[in-house]
């Protein structure tokens, strides 16, 4: 580049700097209705409001010769409590959206199944897992079952094999609180994220034997020793989530804290199953294998484990040459960055007793003066398909303002970006909103909450601020690491 043309670039750009700081044009941080999406290597294919409620988890089921994707919501807004549904003109409770993405350009709304009254996450019905009848031991092979949480009360089990028309099966209820649970389709075992009355922390698990879902038989109930009933001192750190990898690789892995002083517990399934149930605390230390813990500014939301993963540069190594990965992903619950950046985290729990961090990613927040545009910035949440696709090549994750990021983890020692979408808002966008001087200053930005895979290598995306679902595909080089044409 000639002196002229370095003087001329630097001109324009100090101008356009100056144009926007100044006022004269749209704020760089900020985004305004009617603006594209932000994107590489990633394309949108169709896209549903969802009715404008906020969104949690989408679990996509393919489903006889259609795919249906199952969304769970968050409870309203104190602007919006209740939305209307128009199609039944009802104002109704956040709860379940179940939508036809067998087309995944033209996204067809099926039903709404309203949840528990109330706002935020005081409401609504957040989780949704769904298992065949003919896969589940006892289950009805002419059904489809849907296990979601009504809002902080109970776990409920539906019959969607019409989802069109779904039909209530089976409710355990008397709980103070609900979360993010795992069910296992091929043994029906269910691992609930609840809230017991007489134990001392919010959320904790129970296990169910949900194989015949109109005949649950509960197991036992597991937590941390100090949570359980009778016990004293401190109480330690909540749940927040679980992934099991079934009766082959025998193990479980717990995700405590969300956002600050959590850690990942590795479980022995069969012993979590099969042993001394009563919740005594040498009782509830038998089924842990071990513990790594996380810095105080960090927790555990989702922990994705990638068993037996091939490593490349280990590849003429004697020993070594797969390593059991897990992907640790953290929240970000506080607006504008007002605490500790929550980022992705890759551990080595090859040696199961010392677990070890090897690698983290987080969206460089210079890129997009993130911390400038309203709601939260930071990590929340993975895909958590483990359909051959994307599973041990790729990982997707829903970082708020930062919409979804397309991560190449072939590598897990050393991952890397190869792609993001960041949707445009709508009308239907909601305010993010912080205190200064005593007085709420409000942004209105994308909130790219959860995510999930489906087999045919679509990735779903769904927004917290009520800006509804995503539907996108993988182009340009990023197709290439997950083996895509």
């Amino acid at each position: 580049m000639t002196g002229h043309v370095k003087l001329a670039t630097y001109l324009c750009l100090s101008f356009i700097i100056s144009f926007i700081t100044s006022g004269g044009g749209a704020s760089a941080q900020q985004q305004v209705i009617g603006a594209p999406p932000e994107a590489s290597n990633m394309k949108l294919v169709g896209t549903n409001d969802l009715q404008a409620r906020s969104a949690y988890q989408p679990t996509i089921h393919h489903q006889g010769d259609r795919w249906i994707a199952y969304i769970g919501h968050h409870g309203g807004t104190d602007d919006i409590p209740d939305p209307v549904n128009p199609m039944t003109g009802k104002a109704e409770p956040n709860g379940t959206s179940i939508v036809d993405v067998t087309d995944p350009a033209h996204p067809k709304y099926l039903h709404h199944i309203p949840g528990q009254e109330g706002k935020y996450e005081g409401g609504g019905a957040q989780m949704v897992r769904v298992c065949d009848g003919k896969t589940l031991p006892k289950g009805d092979p002419n059904a489809v079952y849907m296990l979601r949480t009504f809002g902080s009360e109970a776990h409920e089990i539906w019959n969607v094999a019409d989802p069109a028309n779904p039909v209530l099966i089976t409710r355990l209820g008397g709980l103070k609180d609900t979360h993010k649970s795992w069910w296992e389709c091929d043994t029906g075992i269910a691992f609930l994220v609840s809230g017991a009355p007489d134990w001392r922390t919010r959320r904790m698990t129970q296990v169910y034997d949900l194989s015949d879902p109109a005949h649950p038989q509960k197991i036992r109930d597991f937590g941390l020793p100090g949570q359980e009933p009778g016990s004293t001192g401190a109480v330690p750190t909540e749940l927040h989530g679980m992934i099991s990898t079934g009766p082959k690789d025998n193990r479980i892995y717990f995700g405590y804290g969300t956002d600050k002083g959590g850690f990942l517990q590795i479980v022995d399934r069969d012993k979590l199953l099969n042993g001394p149930k009563e919740p005594t605390p040498d009782n509830l230390r038998f089924p842990e294998i071990s513990r790594m813990p996380m810095s105080a500014f960090n927790g555990a939301h989702t922990t994705f484990p990638m068993p037996g993963m091939p490593i490349a540069e280990f590849a003429k190594d004697k020993d070594g040459k797969t390593r059991d990965i897990v992907m640790i992903v953290d929240e970000a619950i506080l607006n504008e960055c007002g605490e500790p950046r929550q980022m992705v985290w890759f551990a080595d729990v090859t040696v199961e007793n010392r677990p070890m961090m090897i690698s983290s990613y987080t969206v460089p927040e210079a890129s997009g003066s993130f911390c400038e545009r309203g709601g939260r910035f930071g990590s929340h949440s993975s895909n958590e398909s483990m359909a051959p696709v994307f599973y041990k090549k790729m990982a997707f994750i829903a970082f708020f303002n930062a919409g979804v990021r397309a991560l190449d983890i072939r590598d897990p020692y050393h991952p890397k970006e190869v792609g993001y979408f960041i949707p445009s808002i709508t009308a239907a966008t909601d305010k993010r909103c912080v205190p200064v001087d005593g007085k709420d200053r409000c942004k209105v930005a994308i909130q790219t909450n959860n995510v999930e895979t489906d087999e045919r290598g679509y990735i779903y995306i769904v927004d917290r601020a009520n800006t509804g679902l995503h539907i996108l595909q993988l182009s340009g080089p990023a197709r290439s690491v997950a083996g895509l044409p």
